[in-house]
């Protein structure tokens, strides 16, 4: 493999692999410096990115940061490059790359066409030469719909996942969260339970709690139990009305293999899924999580860094066509990330996820162990909006019970929505109007108005 060398003043830097380079190149990661490949200084930083800049980007398609025999993440992004789509970018550098992303020309369309020609590493690369306010631009102009029973990822369109979970999955009390989410026009994106256990029996009763609350009151979303793949396929095949299948993933076979997962695995529950044939504006069954330091902690990431680890893991999730990708990018606990880190994570996390195609939402959360606080939310959430995020969490006043960790709460997307002007997707906005809940997309109806809603449910009672 060929070595990267720049010189700063007298003294010269030399990177003996990409993967080496990536890692001195990556803004300040408490993960990084946990797994002893961070760069040890600012100017060395600052010496891998600017030999950064200047690597071709074609580089990519000849050096890999995980051996293509030992990965078969690795072999799978160069299976599936797209050499055509690669063609209008394939003759610059990755600094040339970033620049040519800030013009005007790389407008939704082109960028759109350019992402099957992305690997990966591309967009880890470029990032790591940006700044905040270059991914947020970026990430703005790329939009990337998906659709089961709702459309989302549509410009000027913020969705949520209405997340009930409970400690001990007491039906009553995730039916309430569901309502009160519901009321506060959370839920668009999905109505996903975290189960407090794999237990067979719950997960398949929980599925069908949730299917009988969107059925019996014609909501147009979909739901999720966020319980293990296989157990999920078990459900299917004992005829459990599943509408997504959801799945943590990493970016390393060793991180699948960890997680109790492999791309076979995947593709086989996403064909069970597609066979029940339960969407009604679109096929797309699959909801994938993932965060940055899920390889290091199951030391499984090579020596490559988790930041571009976790653009490999968006482009696992690609290969599935997903309705929903998110990276919980706080949740996993401040080894990995402070608070000042997360917000520059989660931007990243947004960016490369778009630019590689993929219907990208983030959890913005934090541990409560994490040294971060609720401005640090505040500020990427924010950001996520200017960026055109395509959905977000519903966590009950943030604080998720089951999980222990800081989420965003229904009253956070409906600060969002209110500051930049955006709206639930469109099917679910015609819902929430026709009962009376919100108006003109935005706007919750006033407090002393009776929902339809609630009347609905007085005489259609929920029966966990």
């Amino acid at each position: 493999m060929p070595e990267h060398t720049h010189t700063v003043g007298s003294r010269a830097y030399r990177f003996t692999d990409l993967k080496t380079l990536l890692a001195r190149a990556t803004p300040a990661r408490a993960g990084d410096r946990l797994a002893g490949i961070a760069a040890a200084s600012a100017e060395e930083r600052v010496a891998a990115q600017m030999c950064l800049a200047e690597l071709p980007l074609a580089q990519f398609l000849h050096e890999t940061v995980i051996d293509y025999d030992q990965d078969d993440i690795t072999r799978l992004f160069v299976a599936r490059h797209d050499p055509v789509a690669f063609r209008p970018v394939a003759h610059l550098t990755v600094g040339d790359f970033r620049d040519w992303l800030l013009t005007y020309e790389a407008d939704a369309r082109a960028l759109a066409a350019l992402a099957p020609g992305l690997m990966p590493e591309m967009a880890a690369a470029v990032s790591k030469i940006m700044r905040i306010q270059d991914m947020v631009l970026v990430a703005r102009k790329a939009h990337v719909t998906s659709r089961f029973r709702d459309t989302l990822g549509l410009p000027g369109r913020l969705a949520t996942r209405l997340q009930p979970n409970h400690p001990t999955d007491d039906a009553k009390g995730i039916a309430a969260s569901v309502i009160d989410g519901l009321l506060y026009g959370s839920g668009d994106a999905v109505i996903g339970i975290n189960p407090a256990s794999d237990n067979l029996e719950r997960v398949i009763a929980l599925n069908r709690m949730l299917s009988d609350i969107i059925e019996r009151y014609a909501i147009p979303t979909q739901s999720c139990v966020l319980t293990h793949v296989s157990t999920t396929m078990q459900a299917m095949q004992a005829g459990a009305p599943v509408d997504l299948v959801f799945q943590s993933i990493g970016g390393s076979e060793a991180t699948n293999r960890s997680f109790g997962v492999s791309l076979s695995m995947l593709a086989e529950a996403r064909d069970m899924a597609l066979a029940l044939k339960r969407g009604s504006a679109g096929s797309d069954v699959m909801y994938f999580e993932t965060g940055q330091g899920s390889a290091l902690s199951a030391n499984a990431h090579h020596g490559v860094d988790q930041q571009t680890l976790e653009a490999r893991a968006y482009g696992v999730a690609r290969e599935y066509a997903p309705l929903l990708v998110n990276s919980v990018v706080g949740f996993i606990g401040p080894e990995y990330l402070d608070g000042r880190e997360i917000v520059r994570a989660g931007v990243e996390d947004h960016f490369c996820g778009k630019l590689l195609g993929v219907p990208m939402g983030v959890d913005v959360c934090y541990t409560n162990h994490a040294d971060a606080a609720q401005d640090d939310m505040d500020t990427l959430l924010t950001l996520l909006g200017a960026a055109g995020v395509n959905y977000i969490m519903g966590v009950p006043g943030a604080d998720d019970v089951m999980l222990n960790y800081q989420s965003t709460s229904f009253h956070d997307a409906l600060y969002l929505r209110q500051l930049l002007g955006l709206k639930p997707a469109p099917e679910f906005e015609a819902w929430l109007e026709a009962l009376g809940i919100c108006r003109d997309g935005l706007r919750l109806a006033p407090a002393a108005e009776p929902h339809r809603l609630l009347a609905l449910m007085e005489r259609c009672p929920v029966t966990p």
